[in-house]
């Protein structure tokens, strides 16, 4: 059973120098908690130089988060690069017809099924790392947010802390 989410890096670990470049889109149907406005866009290349096996690529995606003020919907355009190496051991088979080349994968987490690369789990992990950990519309933290208001949730900002010199007052400036 051929699996679409499959990239098969065979001929490139087999073959030390030869490069190969896809042109991937995905919504990545496995992230329920997800949502897409545009597909997860961009492209993968993979090249072996015997030891390591290199992939880099460039990806773009639109996503709806919430505003972590307001908690209004907001699209977000999420870019990101794939810079990646993966240890490979065994000798090429064309260079030795006796062994082959073979990815070793040490990650907690699967990203290979034997010298196959798993495209949309190397993409999500990609991707959760580049979402912002507080999402903001336009007004940020600091302008009027109408929406924020309009739900009873702005809440206006507390005094500036006293400075050690208001503590410390004295009469006459000394202390």
């Amino acid at each position: 059973m051929k699996r679409d989410d499959l990239l098969d890096l065979n001929d490139v670990l087999q073959h030390p120098g030869r490069k190969v470049a896809v042109d991937i889109s995905t919504e990545l149907p496995q992230e329920e908690e997800l949502d897409l406005v545009k597909p997860l866009e961009g492209y993968l290349e993979a090249v072996s130089t015997g030891n390591v096996l290199l992939i880099s690529g460039k990806f773009a995606a639109t996503a709806v988060l919430e505003c972590s003020r307001c908690s209004g919907p907001l699209e977000q355009e999420i870019a990101f690069e794939v810079h990646e190496e993966f240890q490979v051991e065994g000798t090429p088979s064309s260079l030795n017809p006796k062994d082959f080349a073979r990815v070793v994968a040490d990650e907690p987490y699967p990203l290979f099924e034997g010298n196959q690369l798993m495209v949309e789990a190397l993409l999500r992990q990609e991707f959760l790392i580049e979402m912002p950990v507080q999402a903001l519309c336009d007004f940020g933290w600091d302008g009027p947010c109408p929406v924020a208001a309009d739900r009873g949730i702005d809440r206006p900002k507390p005094p500036a802390p006293p400075i050690l010199a208001d503590l410390l007052h004295v009469e006459g400036g000394q202390v």
